[in-house]
């Protein structure tokens, strides 16, 4: 019973240091004003168009040969052949535009135009 009475007096205790809730309390968490723009200030990602480019830019490809496909399908060419990497890191192959039979390469950008 002693210690019931103490665990009571205990929490009585707690609450009543703890104050009456005033009226005038504030209920919103106080931290640092975040203002918000209009619009993005960068872009996540670069969207220039790459299609078309008249200079393909070597460097390590992470496309892999569907990838690669679908870029030069996207640009306009059909019955893409099977395609090989290069050293450079262009993936090259031939493919019809126009009826004309053409060797296409992507860079790893998937800038994609005629070798």
């Amino acid at each position: 019973m002693i210690k019931s009475l103490f665990a009571v007096a205990a929490v009585a205790a707690a609450l009543a240091a703890c104050g009456p809730k005033s009226e005038t309390a504030n209920t919103e968490a106080a931290g640092p004003a975040v203002s918000t723009s209009e619009a993005p200030r960068n872009a996540a990602i670069d969207m220039t168009p790459t299609t078309g480019e008249t200079t393909q830019t070597p460097g390590a490809s992470s496309f892999t040969e569907g990838q690669a496909r679908s870029a030069i399908e996207s640009a306009g060419y059909t019955g893409v052949e099977p395609l090989t990497q290069t050293p450079e890191g262009l993936w090259q192959g031939r493919a019809t535009k126009d009826g004309k039979a053409v060797m296409v390469s992507v860079d790893y950008k998937g800038a994609v135009s005629p070798v």
